[in-house]
């Protein structure tokens, strides 16, 4: 069977990847009275009196939800809420196996960005932070802006900023193998969705200079009437010098490549046009920008894809599970570019130089004491901000 079968009849045999177990005894009389009536009262009288003992008193520090609408599951695109449940519930096995966070999938049955945001506010009080998840873009982009300005608690669009702190982690790692430094090099960006834009705003963040984003229509470049809203943010910090023209203008001298678009749009004369020891995160699924060998024959001096059949798989599963165990211990309140920076660090220091190779720049994404890093860095780095509930 292909994997694809072997899944497939998997997920028949499973009928759910998660599901619930009481973390208290139920069998006895005296047992029911204290978890539950009317002992539970005492409980329940105390978050009356002060919310914030919802967090002491119920397992809401330890739950996100992991949230979508069904307009963008993986590569399939708009299949539906329904459709998603499978990657949501993979999402939430992997939340407990690697950072010990229970997390429940949410599929929320409309496409009404108003809707959206009040569901998720009014569901909030349940939850110690929030995971959106596989929401097309831009709406994503305003889904997740107000309701980190109206929630208390942590909110993360892993599209987009998981996407974006992997991608950082690789970088970082595959910079030290070509000996080049980010704020001196140019870098290409193809795809202007959630994880393009987060991952140029993460890139800047971290001291890069001369970043170029393209979408389907050739280089975005400030003042073209034809974007929207998230792309005219996008080209106020891109660009700088206004190049314009499409994919293949913008890789020529260019040193990194990070595609987060289609496949098959970039070909081996381009990676010939870029500068030495060009770098390539091609990471549209199932099938990358360039295949990875087709990169190498063209002169690419590191490549990672999206994919686990090769090397240097760029996995967001690295970051999720520990950034959210991080934010959780250090009862974060929101989400900074300083916890992603962090984490980003972690997780390309977990891949110790003496290992450091053109094939393996990011630890796997099982790797459990990765998971750990990141957790441990974003919580210093949550309580080093102060954006922690007192």
């Amino acid at each position: 069977m292909s994997i694809k079968e072997e899944s497939l009849k998997k997920h028949y045999e499973w009928r759910g990847k998660i599901e619930i177990k009481p973390r208290v005894n139920v069998s006895t009389k005296e047992d029911l009275m204290l978890a539950y009536t009317p002992g539970v009262a005492e409980a329940c009288l105390k978050i009356h009196e002060n919310i914030e003992d919802s967090f002491n008193l119920t397992r809401r520090w330890n739950t996100v939800p992991v949230i979508t609408d069904g307009t963008a599951v993986l590569g399939l695109g708009d299949i539906g809420p329904e459709a998603g449940m499978p990657v949501m519930e993979g999402k939430c096995a992997l939340f407990k196996a690697f950072g010990d966070v229970d997390a429940i999938p949410l599929c929320i049955k409309s496409k009404d960005t108003e809707e959206i945001i009040k569901t998720i506010k009014l569901l909030s009080g349940s939850f110690g932070g929030i995971n959106l998840e596989d929401i097309s873009a831009p709406r994503c982009f305003e889904i997740e802006s107000r309701l980190k300005e109206e929630l208390d608690i942590p909110v993360f669009h892993d599209d987009q900023h998981g996407t974006a702190i992997v991608t950082l982690a690789a970088l970082i790692n595959a910079l030290k193998l070509s000996n080049k430094k980010i704020e001196d090099i140019k870098i290409v960006i193809n795809g202007a969705g959630a994880a393009g834009v987060a991952i140029a705003k993460l890139l800047l963040y971290f001291g890069a200079k001369n970043i170029i984003c393209c979408d389907s229509k050739g280089i975005i470049k400030e003042g073209d009437p034809r974007l929207n809203v998230s792309k005219i943010e996008l080209s106020k910090i891109t660009n700088r010098e206004g190049l314009t023209g499409h994919l293949a203008d913008a890789m020529k001298n260019s040193d990194v490549f990070i595609g987060v678009s289609v496949a098959n749009c970039v070909t081996k004369e381009m990676v010939k046009s870029m500068n030495e020891k060009p770098i390539l995160f091609t990471c549209a699924n199932p099938i990358p920008e360039i295949l990875p060998e087709e990169s190498i024959e063209a002169g690419a001096y590191i490549v990672g894809t999206g994919s686990s059949q090769y090397p240097n798989q760029i996995n967001n599963v690295l970051v999720f599970p520990g950034l959210f165990r991080g934010l959780i211990d250090a009862k974060a309140t929101t989400v900074t570019l300083g916890m992603m920076k962090a984490a980003s660090l972690a997780i390309a220091n977990c891949v110790k130089e003496d290992k450091l190779t053109k094939d393996y720049i990011l630890p796997y994404a099982y790797d459990k004491e990765a998971h750990k890093a990141v957790a441990k860095a974003v919580k210093e780095e949550a309580i080093l901000e102060g954006f922690i509930r007192k």
